[in-house]
């Protein structure tokens, strides 16, 4: 019985044109190129956009924290933010994590 599926095999396999190498790399790449487009992209144009908002961060500006923090800024340096809080509190915090303007927030919040 089991010569008779192995015989089954061997006769399709010898029906069977040859495929070609780069055919079958075609599916991977069509994954990648979607991957790309849809995750890899928008990714990097988000990052390059929050570089920029970082890079032209000045005195006095109204900016939130990541995590949630409002603050005006007292003091700016390559690294590290200064924030005058509500009340006259100062609080330093990395760069990194500031979120962005608060004033657009603040607008969203009053409409």
């Amino acid at each position: 019985m089991m010569n008779l599926f192995i015989s089954n095999a061997y006769a399709q396999a010898a029906g069977a044109q040859a495929q070609n190498p780069l055919m079958s790399m075609v599916p991977f790449v069509l994954v990648f190129v979607v991957m790309y487009f849809f995750m890899i992209r928008p990714q990097k144009k988000k990052m390059q956009e929050e570089q920029n908002f970082l890079s032209k961060l000045a005195h006095g500006e109204e900016v939130f924290t990541k995590s949630g923090i409002l603050g005006k800024i007292s003091g700016i340096t390559e690294k590290v933010v200064t924030l005058e809080l509500e009340g006259g509190t100062k609080m330093k915090v990395l760069k990194t994590h500031i979120g962005g303007s608060s004033k657009a927030v603040l607008a969203e919040g009053t409409k």
